[in-house]
């Protein structure tokens, strides 16, 4: 038995909005788009979903009673998967998660908290996951070095360049550049240094996502993304979902939206809409 799943293959909610609808949306192991009107269930589903993985990624004894997903491996019994929201998110649960960074980060703003917001707590956490990362990276370096292996060490350092590569491209409009001789992400724009904290929401936002999918390391996960454009430029909902598979093609992708912009680059096909998922119960 293959302990984690590659993909989801398909999620079945029993009753959705008090047993007035059932859902049994089919899924491509690469992008699924939902979309449909405001109030017809979209972040519904995914939150659903999503709750019911909330133990470390363990199913389907954790899933929400009526909630039912499928995977392949079919016998898998774990999901690697990150979950990237819109800025409307439960604040009570940001603060709580963001304790360290209250102690750690705001002193840059004068202790007073003057711009702290939840995309910082999450940038927060995930310079913490990126550290671990590039420590991973650096070990599996060394042992291909130690074996001769010197193209393979090199190998494994790409991803990340390019991930930083991507960076400077989005932000060239600003003259922001990552610092690359530090561990943690800090910015060199006009001669000074700027922490991730420091930029605008849309690039906080696009940060976020890229980070995210880096640190997966290429492992095969499930990104599920709620409304994920908040923010972000028109030219940047565009090449969203093509950077985030550039940096793990083993990911996929589950994502809600209202934006023709993010389908832009050729995912039309893998639109489905709320309504053509829902099946009414008797």
């Amino acid at each position: 038995m293959q302990k984690y799943a590659d993909y989801i293959t398909r999620i079945e909610i029993d009753s959705l909005w008090s047993g007035k609808k059932h859902i049994v949306w089919e899924l491509s192991p690469k992008v699924n788009i939902l979309s449909g009107i405001n109030g017809v269930g979209k972040s519904t589903i995914l939150n659903k979903v999503v709750r019911g993985l909330s133990a470390g990624g363990e199913f389907p004894s954790h899933m929400l009673k009526g909630v039912h997903i499928d995977v392949e491996p079919s016998d898998a019994k774990w999901i690697r998967y990150d979950v990237i929201r819109s800025l409307d998110s439960s604040l009570k649960q940001a603060l709580a998660d963001g304790e360290g960074f209250l102690r750690q980060a705001l002193p840059a703003y004068g202790g007073n908290g003057n711009g702290y917001s939840l995309l910082d707590i999450h940038v927060y956490n995930l310079q913490r996951k990126y550290l671990d990362y590039q420590v991973n990276i650096g070990n599996r370096m060394i042992a291909q070095l130690q074996q001769g292996n010197a193209e393979a060490a090199q190998q494994l350092s790409l991803k990340k360049t390019r991930f930083q590569d991507i960076v400077d491209d989005l932000f060239a409009d600003t003259g922001k550049k990552i610092v690359r001789t530090e561990n943690e992400i800090r910015f060199a724009q006009i001669g000074e240094i700027l922490t991730p904290y420091q930029l605008s929401s849309g690039e906080k936002q696009m940060l976020a996502i890229l980070l995210t999918v880096l640190v997966e390391d290429e492992q095969p996960y499930v990104l599920f993304m709620d409304e994920p454009e908040v923010s972000l430029h028109i030219e940047w909902q565009k090449r969203l979902i093509d950077l985030c598979l550039e940096l793990n093609p083993n990911v996929q992708i589950i994502l809600t939206t209202h934006s023709p912009a993010v389908i832009m680059n050729g995912w039309v096909d893998s639109v489905t809409e709320v309504t053509d998922i829902t099946i009414p119960t008797p």
